[in-house]
């Protein structure tokens, strides 16, 4: 009985091993989150090591690794071909007696002269050794802050070292500092990256050309690392792509967690530990302990007479005397107990048959419950990246090192089918590690290398479109002279914005009262609306009519005849037929307007092309249509411009809305100038609302500097090229354009999906502007509390990318995904940033005018790219506010500019005549 109470002390129901999962993530997500990671036991330690190899890597690195009693150097030669089979050379040295209690700068000396040493017997003295820069990856296996791949501050000594002057210092720079002083042909060793050797061990299983993103150490001591959602990570400022995690899972359970599940004999082996209390999942599975856990079994079977009746059992009070080899040897022995007797016997016990049938049964316990545990850490880390990414099911490579992996056959198979009841959403498939504290550290420098040439790389096709603040007050200057030039009246006819007089000289005040019709013609479907102005508010009615290709090809009288017989259908259906109601016409063609009711057209666009009309008052054709059809019930009282309309409709709201804003397929913007500069117009008092038309803004080539060699590309492939300029740059019509020819020079370089652009993304105007606002959703890493675990859209936000460039038939990786939400965001930052300029340069001119220190003033908004897309609006605040900081601006979204705003013009012209 007493033999079965020690066995079931290590056999752990499945029900706990669920709340032992449970408690590993929550002090994963501890570890993680800035408030809470001091408190934490899982550490989870940011690696700052962001991709797996990908099979491209190519060069010679070095490694020099420090060991527990000596320094192991390696140069490690990657062909670039997947990996498979790199060149390795290593030499190992011993560490001098006394140097791991002495200086520091002692200990790094040594180490740097260990790699001069090996260099000079590996590097042929043929090479010319000005040539020769050589890589380093330091494998360092002491608790370290790492805060950069090549920086980290040493938190503490173990494993016997104890050297003075290290603890608190950056242990790559104390390295480096040696190499330099050792030796001038060092000068062309730099230390790269600093990694421990789980992380290693990761990266040697992922040069099979298929990516390894868990690994596990069940070693001396044990731990394991993973490839975390960066963003989650908020002990480091990256948030976007992935991030590999050291979990330095050792010290889970020292707050308590484990507590029922210690067995009185794991309570003895922590007592004569050199940290009593500390480390406590690491003294149940690490090898250096599990001898030590056997031995205390027996002493306590011995003392109950249950084990060892007939011997003298002494032997076992001695610390270390039951070795992990003996308890491998005997676990793996499947033949009887023969063996068994035979290594208990040379321990100087005399065993029954009994005795060694026992002592088969506890070693095999001790080392089941090892591999269990490991099992259960592995679940709770392979649930919590199936969460965290937000997928239904998780298939991953697991890297596994270490003398209980390889030296215990069951171990694997526990691993995996512990783990599979624990996360049956798991799919693990597990690599067995090759050396990974020294190939795996080549790796890890190889990868450092390869992402930082890809960065230099990638800033280089973006830099041309990352504006300095400079580039866009620069900007803004440039706007004003050419709203200067556009309203002053000899310079009008050159400027290229047209700053056209609108003959709107009135927001409104409030006082608006009565019923008023709205006619918004823009294509080929047009409305009618009746807006109803009472004291409650505003009230609405209208309808959708359709022109047919025939009247908009055909004569002007035919297509404004059928637009009458519209307005005469809406106002019937409305019991509107006996007023005579103000009508406000939203005209949204190209005009020039010489009074409120009164503008000639100077072209059709949009597929129309009635006759009779161009350089007709527009207006003039509306009433003789009219006429024609002995149509009294509405009266044309002004012609307005969508843009006005926008700033209309927000300005009945709030009457200190006096700038007007549209950002959608196209760009523009109009606001209330003081008439004493508007040269195109007779008089001087009072103000008039300008239609900037700014999409043509750098039509004269004002801009060039700005435009990009992709710019270029896309204006020459529009219908217009050279014209509206500054639109092509702001748009939602041509963003997502500018983000396919970006996408296709990154392609070119093998920045992208492998070099391999598909046939689709060679297509004009596949890639949609609205695909800039799903790829940008909530990017930047903003996580909701989801089941304790940190998850936000931006799992969701990749997966949306990815289901975009399948699309476009592109076989994308994670780091594709990342990067291409990189390219949208330059562009749509750049749009925001611009259309900011040239506001500020608005309002700027606005506050001179009234001579204000600080002006006020509100922007009615319109515009699907403003609206829609996720940073647009707030990148344009933020730029906005930075280049005219003396103007407090507020934004408004419009609703309706062009129906609603088109009948407050009409009542505001009404209110004025009456």
């Amino acid at each position: 009985s007493q033999i079965q109470r020690a066995l079931r002390a290590f056999s752990i129901p499945l029900e706990r091993l669920h709340v032992m999962k449970g408690h590993m993530i929550e002090d994963m997500c501890k570890g993680l989150s800035r408030q809470t990671h001091a408190q934490a036991k899982v550490r989870m330690l940011p690696t700052y090591i962001c991709s797996t190899p990908n099979g491209t890597e190519k060069g010679n690195f070095l490694v020099v690794e420090l060991c527990q009693t000596q320094v192991r150097t390696l140069l490690v030669t990657l062909y670039g071909d997947g990996n498979l089979s790199p060149q390795m050379m290593y030499k190992i040295y011993d560490l001098p007696q006394g140097i791991t209690q002495g200086e520091g700068e002692a200990l790094f000396d040594f180490i740097a002269q260990c790699v001069i040493q090996f260099l000079a017997e590996t590097i042929s003295s043929d090479t010319n050794n000005s040539d020769l820069y050589l890589p380093l990856g330091f494998v360092f296996p002491f608790t370290c802050r790492q805060t950069q791949l090549d920086k980290a501050e040493l938190l503490s000594w173990s494993k016997g070292f104890n050297c003075s002057g290290v603890v608190g210092k950056d242990v790559v720079e104390l390295l480096q500092k040696s190499s330099q002083s050792a030796s001038s042909q060092s000068r062309h060793v730099e230390v790269v990256a600093l990694m421990n050797d789980t992380v290693g061990t990761m990266m040697t299983c992922s040069m099979e050309g298929r990516a390894c993103e868990v690994a596990m150490v069940a070693d001396k001591g044990s731990n394991c690392c993973f490839m975390a959602e960066a963003y989650l990570v908020e002990t480091t400022e990256e948030t976007s792509g992935r991030m590999c995690v050291n979990t330095e899972w050792g010290c889970f359970g020292d707050d308590g967690t484990l507590n029922d599940l210690i067995t009185p004999y794991d309570q003895s082996v922590d007592e004569e530990s050199s940290n009593p209390g500390e480390k406590r999942f690491e003294k149940m599975v690490g090898t250096l302990y599990l001898g030590e856990i056997v031995r205390h079994v027996l002493i306590a079977l011995t003392a109950e007479k249950a084990i060892f009746t007939g011997t003298d059992a002494a032997v076992l009070k001695e610390k270390g005397v039951f070795t992990m080899q003996h308890l491998l040897e005997i676990v793996n022995n499947e033949d009887g107990i023969t063996e068994v007797k035979r290594i208990l016997e040379g321990l100087g016990l005399q065993p029954s048959e009994r005795d060694c049938g026992r002592m088969q049964q506890i070693c095999r316990a001790v080392v089941g419950r090892a591999a269990t545990f490991h099992a259960t850490g592995l679940a709770a880390i392979l649930s919590y990246m199936c969460q965290t990414r937000d997928l239904e099911s998780l298939m991953v490579n697991v890297g596994v090192e270490g003398e209980l992996f390889a030296g215990y056959p069951r171990f694997e198979e526990i691993l995996l089918s512990v783990s599979r009841l624990l996360a049956p959403e798991c799919m693990a498939t597990i690599l067995a590690s090759r050396d990974g504290s020294g190939r795996g550290a080549a790796m890890v420098t190889a990868v450092a290398l390869r992402l930082a040439a890809q960065r230099r790389a990638v800033d280089e096709v973006l830099a041309p479109l990352r504006l300095s603040r400079d580039d866009l007050v620069k900007v803004q200057a440039l706007m004003r002279e050419e709203m200067d030039r556009g309203l002053g009246k000899e310079t009008n006819a050159s400027a290229s914005v047209r700053m056209l007089p609108t003959y709107v000289n009135h927001t409104p005040d409030g006082t608006e009262k009565g019923d008023f019709l709205a006619l918004d013609l823009g294509g080929t479907n047009f409305r009618v609306l009746v807006v109803r102005i009472t004291e409650d508010g505003i009230t609405m009615a209208s309808e959708i009519y359709v022109i047919p290709v025939s009247i908009t090809q055909g004569s002007g009288d035919e297509l404004f005849d059928h637009i009458i017989d519209c307005i005469i259908d809406f106002q019937t259906k409305q019991n509107l037929v006996t007023q005579m109601l103000p009508l406000g016409f939203t005209f949204s063609f190209p005009c020039q307007q010489v009074g409120l009711d009164k503008a000639l057209l100077l072209t059709w666009t949009k597929g129309f092309s009635a006759s009779g009309c161009v350089g007709q008052d527009v207006v003039q054709l509306l009433r003789d249509a009219a006429k024609r059809k002995r149509h009294l019930g509405m009266q044309v009282v002004a012609l307005v411009n969508d843009t006005v309309g926008t700033m209309m409709a927000c300005g009945y709201d709030d009457p200190k809305c006096e700038i007007g804003l549209i950002v959608g397929t196209g760009t523009n913007a109009c606001y209330m100038e003081e008439m004493k500069n508007v040269g195109t117009v007779e008089g001087d008092q009072g103000r008039m609302c300008i239609n900037m038309e700014w999409g043509a803004f750098g039509d004269n080539g004002c801009l060039d500097h700005i435009f990009t060699h992709f710019d270029t590309v896309v204006d020459e492939t529009t219908i217009n090229p050279g014209k509206q300029r500054f639109e092509k740059l702001i748009s939602g019509m041509y963003l997502g354009e500018i983000v396919r020819q970006i996408l296709l020079v990154m392609t070119e370089k093998e920045l992208l999906f492998q070099g391999k652009p598909s046939p689709k993304l060679q297509t004009k105007d596949i890639f949609k502007t609205k695909f800039l606002s799903t790829i940008e959703l909530d990017g930047d890493g903003d996580s909701a509390a989801n089941n304790g675990i940190g998850l936000d859209s931006n799992g969701l936000a990749l997966r949306q990318i990815r289901t975009i460039l399948n699309e476009l038939e592109l076989d994308a990786s994670f780091e594709d995904c990342v990067l291409m939400r990189e390219v949208c965001q330059t562009v749509s930052l750049r749009a925001a940033q611009l259309c900011a300029a040239g506001l500020a340069a608005v309002v700027e001119k606005m506050r001179e005018n009234r001579g204000l220190d600080q002006l006020s003033v509100t922007v009615g908004v319109d515009g699907t790219l403003y609206k829609l897309h996720p940073c647009f609006s707030t990148n344009l605040q933020m730029t906005l506010k930075d280049l005219a900081p003396n103007c407090n601006v507020t934004f408004m979204l419009s609703e309706d500019g062009s129906g609603k705003g088109a009948a407050l013009v009409a009542a505001v012209a009404d209110r004025a005549a009456n």
